[in-house]
């Protein structure tokens, strides 16, 4: 089959439309076109007057090499990459130890499913409980101020993506088409069958409950074994006769342990106590980069007309989304992060006495407001002198904006108009706050540090110009957002073993090697392919 990309179309095109531009790009005649399946779709709202739709399709034709060497020189046709996933290894017959993965979100799923579809039988451990009751524990938070430290949006069954918009794209590179081996398995697990040709697909909370479910009954088929309630505190590691240090167990909090020469270390960025443990141990650890801020929520219908003028509300477009970057005078930079069209914003917190922000919605989309971090970076030049350091300046300013929310788990807010004019809010306007358990108007510029109001207030201003009413007085921020990515990178090699720690291979966003559902996802494939062909190896030898 031919791929033919850019072919651009109205937005209310007719259906025979299709055929005829693919007619046209490869001028044939009709009888020479077999067949067609969209494999992208996506839009082009630069001109909220004239959006298009923007196809990429795989085409069947009758005469496909005379046509591909007539257009050899026009990258828009090319032959249809084979996005087959095939398996790297198999297990061997007497498996002496079975591989463990640590952590049960997108990359500790697919990082144990993977193994377990090559035969390995691995042993997956989480910390929190199963999706549907973790759910349970969260809305705890969310409607009656309670926190459980194990079981919350961060920790349990799912990960943090669970409680997330469901985004499914990635700005990674996948030539091996990785991304659509996670997209397969997610229809197949009860996902939208659109998620393999939208360009931005998403799945909401409510839809990935159940999906997560079905992935887990996989998992057991397999042979795999999930465990709930099951902390790793401890990780055996020995050094050999030749110097190296390497892995021979875990050691739940429990006491009990558990013997493996390959560790999967999949626990997500907010899994403190297991880097500080990790630390402690010896494994090389770096202090990394993230972002920190507020959110922001406005009317979506606003984002909506900013966006797509006359066309806001169409069907096919849905809830408009915004993806901005401002650089400011003071060097630093701001951007919108983790963008919910139709969304809330919800608690996130883990640990007791701190309040974090996050974004979330539905597959549906139609909650009243849009709402998107607005974070600047900050680097290990902003906390100095230790690889854990991020996690200390990111516990500050969460206990920051747990004072400045009364000690509730009611968050700081303030209307954009009173933040710009460095004055408290003292009453909404016109955006009623999604928050639980609830608001506190106050002055959020004690919540954050100094540069950083300073560059949100230049960069709000630059983001209005974009979309006119970014910056309208009653626009809601929330504080705090901490939590854009893990502050420590557990750095690993070429074979996505730790530098100095062998069968230890960390994983994901918590490790420093993913953003987001799919590129976690696509990295624990990844490491479960190496963990496959070490054990391999071993048994080889």
């Amino acid at each position: 089959m031919l791929r033919l990309t850019e072919i651009r179309l109205p937005l209310d095109h007719a259906e025979g439309e299709i055929e005829a531009a693919i007619l046209k790009r490869l001028g044939i005649r009709a009888d020479g076109l077999v067949r067609y399946t969209i494999a992208r779709r996506g839009h082009d709202a630069r001109r909220p007057s004239a959006i298009e739709l923007v196809y990429t399709l795989d085409v069947e034709i009758e005469d496909e090499s005379a046509v591909l060497e007539r257009w050899r020189d026009d990258r828009r046709v090319s032959h249809t990459p084979d996005t087959t996933y095939r398996f790297v290894a198999s297990a061997p017959a007497a498996l002496t130890a079975r591989p463990v993965v640590i952590g049960t979100g997108p990359c500790g799923l697919f990082a144990g499913l993977l193994l377990a579809e090559m035969g390995f039988r691995p042993i997956l451990l989480e910390r929190g409980k199963s999706v549907r009751q973790r759910t349970k524990d969260t809305w705890g938070l969310w409607r009656r101020s309670t926190l459980d430290p194990e079981s919350n949006v961060q920790f349990g069954e799912g990960g943090a993506g669970t409680f997330s918009d469901g985004k499914l794209h990635s700005q990674i590179k996948d030539p091996r088409h990785l991304g659509r081996k996670v997209l397969t398995e997610f229809v197949a697990a009860g996902a939208p069958s659109e998620i393999l040709y939208v360009s931005k697909p998403h799945i909401g909370t409510f839809r990935l409950v159940a999906m997560v479910e079905r992935l887990r009954r996989k998992l057991h088929a397999l042979g795999a074994e999930v465990r709930f309630g099951s902390r790793v505190a401890d990780i055996d590691i020995d050094t050999d006769g030749s110097g190296v240090r390497r892995v021979r167990g875990v050691v739940l909090a429990s006491g009990e342990r558990i013997r493996t020469d390959h560790v999967v270390l999949a626990v997500g960025h907010s899994a403190r106590d297991t880097f500080e443990m990790l630390h402690a141990r010896g494994v090389y650890v770096e202090a990394k980069p993230f972002s920190i801020g507020f959110r922001i929520e406005h009317p979506q219908s606003l984002v909506d007309r900013a966006r797509y003028g006359r066309h806001a509300g169409h069907p096919l477009l849905g809830a408009a989304d915004y993806k901005l970057v401002h650089h400011c005078r003071n060097g630093r930079s701001v951007y919108s992060f983790c963008m919910c069209p139709g969304g809330t914003v919800v608690a996130a917190a883990s640990e007791p006495g701190r309040v974090v922000t996050n974004g979330m919605s539905q597959y549906s989309r139609n909650e009243r407001n849009a709402n998107a971090g607005i974070v600047v970076g900050v680097t290990p030049a902003d906390y100095p002198g230790h690889p854990l350091a991020g996690i200390a300046f990111q516990r500050h300013w969460e206990e920051r904006a747990f004072e400045a929310g009364g000690g509730t788990y009611a968050a700081p807010a303030q209307l954009v108009g009173d933040f710009l004019a460095g004055r408290p809010s003292t009453a909404l306007g016109s955006v009623a706050p999604s928050y639980t358990p609830g608001v506190r108007l106050t002055d959020l510029g004690g919540c954050v540090p100094d540069y950083v109001t300073e560059a949100i207030r230049e960069a709000l201003p630059a983001f209005d110009r974009q979309i006119r009413g970014f910056a309208m007085r009653d626009a809601v921020l929330t504080g705090v957002e901490t939590r854009t990515s893990s502050p420590i990178r557990i750095r690993r090699d070429e074979l996505y073993r730790s530098l100095n720690t062998r069968g230890l291979y960390p994983a994901g966003e918590g490790a420093g090697y993913a953003g987001g559902i799919l590129s976690a996802a696509v990295d624990g494939i990844e490491v479960a392919e190496a963990v496959a062909l070490s054990i391999v190896a071993r048994a080889a030898a």
